[in-house]
């Protein structure tokens, strides 16, 4: 590590005109480091050391589902890493969930919110957030391979609503089914509530039914993309662990 004296002595060197091959040999530094101090003089900060385990499983069960669903990970030009996690304006309740789980799952964490046309982008950075969450990589999601690992399958075993409850708020919801039967010659009208999941990754898709069968929650696939939960027992079980959205 080269301290700032000796970086500003090279760049002097540089910018009387001498060539990085001739500094290079004068001072003993490499050509990729003199270009790197023309870019950025100040060394980096030192990375933290990985984060141990969430501070919170259950918010960060919860957190997961939204990750899954409506959450990317990119990276800071200048070290580290932003989770970001897209929520409607239309519900502000989802989007106060979404910051409070952030900070407890990592408590000490800046949680910003930006707005955009309908949606509002819960945004907060961190220097470890692929080690929170691995499935972070290039390309959409449904793209690609998407497992959890097996401290991840741990929690998401021990708090399955909570993670059930994050991927409904993020790629799902609680709609009411309105249809129309013929009983003895007469045309009669029912209301029932039903919920919807959608995704277009199967591995995303496969870890929603798998939790819901954990909790004893029947359904069925409405087409590939799409999951329905709505027996009666079924979505009362969805009413009292999860809700609509709000």
């Amino acid at each position: 590590m080269y301290d700032i004296s000796t970086r500003k002595r090279v760049l002097a060197l540089v910018a009387q005109g001498r060539s990085l091959n001739a500094v290079s040999r004068q001072t003993g530094v490499s050509r990729a480091a003199i270009r790197s101090w023309q870019d950025r003089l100040e060394p980096l900060a030192p990375m933290p050391p990985p984060p141990g385990p969430p501070s919170d499983a259950r918010a960060y069960a919860y957190l997961l589902g939204l990750y899954l669903g409506d959450g990317c990970i990119s990276r800071h030009p200048g070290g580290g890493y932003y989770l970001r996690i897209a929520c409607a304006d239309a519900w502000p309740g989802l989007l106060r969930m979404c910051r409070e789980a952030i900070t407890d799952v990592r408590p000490g964490v800046r949680v910003h919110t930006l707005h955009k046309q309908g949606c509002s982008m819960v945004t907060s950075y961190h220097p470890h957030w692929p080690d929170l969450f691995p499935q972070h990589g290039p390309g959409k999601k449904h793209e690609r391979p998407i497992l959890l690992a097996p401290w991840q399958q741990e929690i998401v075993g021990t708090h399955p609503w909570e993670f059930i409850r994050g991927l409904i708020h993020s790629d799902g919801c609680r709609i009411t089914n309105r249809t129309t039967r013929l009983v003895d010659g007469e045309r009669k009208h029912y209301e029932y509530p039903r919920y919807f999941f959608t995704n277009l990754s199967e591995d995303i898709i496969r870890l929603f039914t798998d939790a819901l069968e954990r909790v004893h929650v029947e359904w069925r696939r409405a087409n590939n993309r799409n999951i329905s939960v709505a027996r009666k027992d079924s979505v009362a079980l969805m009413d009292a662990h999860v809700g609509p959205k709000h």
